[in-house]
């Protein structure tokens, strides 16, 4: 694009002409927020917590349709949660794109396992997810448990399995998830925040 010198001198002046415009009132941003406010009526606001990083910021996550009533629920609107002490609002640019994460087609939404070999995955149930995994743990801690050491010292260890603990937990929920690996024997714990 070329532009002469009395050309760009116009842009120029337009460009401050409706800045100025803005600053002394006629701006848009009443109508956007009515706007924002209207889209956002008949939503259901639901209180979470972004689930990339470790800082544990808080969302304002806003949903249209009930399954009850024959209308698929979905996620129209993520923003951040203005009364959260995290982020007290703000978002990151991931967070900000949360919404086409929950969209997005790739979304994994159930369990999938792979048996040994094969290059298919295959769907199975929550049930079925949590009793493989539970069974597979127990076989572990069966095989590697160390009730002594060399000494003979009581010291109930089991080496072999780690656990990873999510960082936006509650003090609550990390205490229980601490005494839950901590009773199992687990030496190797640790959580997303230092990952």
């Amino acid at each position: 694009m070329q532009l002469n010198r009395r050309q760009f001198f116009q842009i120029c002046a337009a460009g401050a002409g409706s800045t100025s415009l803005a600053m002394l009132g006629f701006s848009t941003s009443d109508a956007v927020a009515e706007v924002r406010a209207f889209k956002l009526l008949r939503a259901t606001e639901t209180r979470s917590t972004c689930p990339y990083c470790s800082v544990g910021c808080g969302l304002l996550i806003y949903g249209l349709g009930d399954s009850s009533k024959n209308a698929e629920a979905t996620v129209i609107h993520i923003e951040g949660d203005p009364d959260h002490p995290v982020n007290r609002g703000t978002l990151c640019p991931k967070g900000a794109g949360l919404l086409d994460f929950v969209q997005s087609k790739d979304r994994l939404k159930y369990p999938e396992y792979r048996a040994p070999g094969s290059l298919e995955w295959q769907r199975i149930t929550w049930d079925t997810a949590f009793s493989r995994i539970a069974s597979l743990m127990k076989a572990d801690r069966d095989k590697n448990f160390i009730a002594k050491n060399d000494k003979g010292e009581t010291v109930n260890r089991w080496i072999s399995t780690g656990f990873l603990a999510a960082s936006a937990s509650s003090n609550e929920t990390g205490y229980l998830t601490q005494k839950i690996a901590r009773s199992l024997g687990m030496l190797a714990f640790d959580n997303q925040a230092r990952v």
